[in-house]
């Protein structure tokens, strides 16, 4: 019999298993990498600098938008079939292979020859399999413990997972991901293992290192987590389906949950992006190396580890909404920040010729990033578990995925056509600032209790 205690545990191991997906792959190694093979493919064909920089930003944000569109169509509906069948850990192995197959094949970018389509295949059927795994494992969450402890439980779940990022990136910079310039790791070394620094063997090694990070550290979720039984509607199928398609209907008489969904729609997809492109937009703007780019994720992920852990407290003591708010603030002076900014000027005050204040400024801004991006994050599930049951929790988290991904294709595409029309990385930014306001102000009608009795 395994202890209320040790199966909380085994659940917060998922986000330390699968946190190198966001942490190495989309935002402080391969996103960069991509980013740089990429360019250097767009300038041999005749590109400008500015203009083939944009370019390989946009094909990243096609890429995501293919994604974000499949998930969003089919995580609802999987969701209603969990729930009819009381079945999620499943559909958790299932979508872990999806994991483990799309990390590993990201081995096969290589610079001199590069295949981008064949690379944003890998990394879409990847991303697929760590959001649907995410939705089942976040359905669980209410059956682990009392409402009054969620905000703690989703605060530290998150804490422990950004930990995992931080150590998983430490390990990527310090033995395997090399420098384009001098082939040595962060701390003079030729990569480990023998790998060949000249086609970046080090840094492609990024995602079989994700897939067997994961295989290694979800060893103890599948040990100490235990479905509660009886949790299920005992629906079958078509009428699971029926039962979803009525609770969409009844949405809009929901107040507080609906414009809780189409709030997070909008302020957590623009995280996201700012995630998705953060590397691609410090490796095309200010020129930094992955693994400059690497010390950059490791300071923003130490500041959301620490900023995580205390919102969780913060959200148990004062409720997620106001830790929600605060955040989504933050990040969009994060992002204002950004487009205002180049190598030569903030605003259009211009730096001194040299200066290291831009990498300086972008380095809070990873710092700021960090804490938010956490905090929001943590509190966001709490939230959602306020406006739902045990019984319909996966559906719950099937539309609260929906609502992440409705314009999850919608923010990397508004990135894309704003970084191809304008020709510049920074403006392309620029359309993540309204998405996180519409966001802010539909918090408005969400209740800070959601639908639970208080």
């Amino acid at each position: 019999m395994v202890s209320a205690k040790k199966r909380i545990w085994g659940w917060f191991f998922f986000d330390w298993a699968s946190q190198p997906y966001n942490t190495l792959l989309l935002t402080f190694v391969f996103g960069p990498y991509f980013a740089e093979v990429a360019k250097s493919y767009y300038l041999t064909q005749g590109l400008s600098a500015e203009a083939a920089g944009a370019q390989a930003q946009a094909f990243w944000g096609y890429g995501q938008t293919i994604s974000g569109v499949m998930i969003a169509l089919l995580a609802p509906v999987l969701g209603a079939i969990a729930d009819g069948s009381g079945r999620r850990m499943i559909w958790i192995w299932v979508f872990s292979a999806f994991y483990v197959i799309g990390s590993w094949g990201l081995w096969y970018l290589t610079p001199d020859m590069p295949d981008l389509t064949m690379a944003m295949v890998f990394f879409g059927l990847g991303l697929i399999g760590m959001e649907f795994a995410t939705i089942f494992t976040n359905s669980l969450m209410p059956s682990l413990a009392e409402h009054e402890e969620m905000g703690k439980i989703s605060g530290s779940g998150f804490a422990f997972g950004y930990l995992g990022g931080i150590i998983s990136l430490i390990i990527m910079l310090l033995l395997l991901a090399e420098s384009g310039v001098t082939g040595k790791t962060l701390i003079g070394l030729d990569p480990v293992l023998g790998l060949d620094a000249g086609s970046r063997e080090g840094t492609r090694a990024v995602g079989p290192f994700t897939a067997l990070w994961y295989i290694i550290f979800m060893v103890p979720f599948f040990l100490w987590v235990r479905e509660t039984p009886g949790t299920g509607t005992g629906q079958p199928v078509k009428a699971a389906l029926a039962d979803l398609g009525r609770l969409l209907k009844t949405l809009p008489s929901r107040q507080s949950l609906f414009a809780y969904l189409m709030s997070s729609m909008f302020y957590r997809d623009s995280l996201n992006a700012l995630y998705g492109f953060g590397g691609v937009y410090a490796s095309g703007v200010l020129g930094w190396s992955v693994t400059q780019i690497g010390i950059f994720g490791i300071i923003g992920a130490i500041s959301a580890s620490l900023a995580t852990w205390i919102g969780g407290k913060l959200d148990a003591a004062r409720g997620p909404k106001p830790v929600i708010v605060m955040s989504v603030w933050v990040l969009i002076v994060v992002c204002a920040v950004i487009v205002g900014m180049s190598r030569e000027q903030i605003f259009g005050i211009p730096f001194a010729e040299g200066s290291g204040a831009p990498d300086v400024i972008m380095y809070l801004c990873g710092i700021l990033i960090g804490a938010a991006g956490g905090t929001v994050q943590a509190a966001s599930r709490t939230m959602m578990v306020f406006h739902t049951t045990p019984e319909r929790a996966t559906e719950a988290f099937g539309l609260f995925a929906l609502s992440g991904k409705a314009t999850s294709f919608i923010a990397p595409f508004a990135i894309a056509v704003a970084s191809d029309i304008s020709g510049s990385q920074r403006i392309g930014v620029a359309p993540l600032i309204g998405l996180f306001l519409i966001g802010l102000i539909l918090l408005i009608w969400v209740k800070p209790n959601g639908e639970r009795a208080v």
